[in-house]
């Protein structure tokens, strides 16, 4: 009886593990340095259209794919010239082809921005950054990590939050 209930609940733990890993459509990634680390799905552009369209401009972005991204400040830091406390947040972007909205939300476990709008009075900073146009089109969504700002590029877009 005991390797049945063993057994059963081995099952039960593997099949809730493949499920979750099932709905995920994209790799994740961590990305660390300098005292930050972000985690994020990263999608493919695949030939689509990504800004303006399949990411609508003035509506909330997970700035990334399935959960919302996270990022994690082992210390105080001024991001996008806002003090923010070390902790771990959740990472939402408003696209704009000129300036994006960057916002870090203390809300965690969050899939996708689906319920931002239920969470938004937990945003602890909302910055104003100018979007960049890539010559080249990135074709996966990638942080990177110098060591002075939060940067994402994906498509034609590259954005840039100065982090101190």
């Amino acid at each position: 009886m005991k390797h049945f209930f063993l057994a059963t609940l081995f099952l039960a733990f593997t099949s809730l593990v493949f499920a979750q890993e099932k709905a995920r459509k994209s790799p994740h990634v961590t990305v660390e340095a300098n005292g930050i680390k972000v985690v994020y799905g990263q999608p493919s552009k695949k030939g689509r259209e990504i800004f303006g369209k399949l990411e609508p401009f003035g509506k909330v972005w997970r700035t990334g794919a399935d959960e919302a991204t996270l990022i994690t400040f082992s210390k105080d830091v001024v991001f996008g010239g806002k003090p923010v406390k070390a902790g771990t947040y959740t990472f939402f972007s408003i696209p704009d082809p000129k300036t994006w909205t960057v916002i870090l939300n203390g809300k965690l476990g969050q899939w996708g921005a689906y319920d931002y709008d239920k969470n938004k009075g937990e945003d602890v900073v909302s910055v104003k950054v100018p979007r960049e146009k890539l010559s080249t089109p990135a074709e996966k969504l990638t942080f990177t990590l110098p060591g002075n700002a939060v940067v994402f590029e994906w498509d034609d877009t590259k954005v840039s939050v100065p982090v101190k």
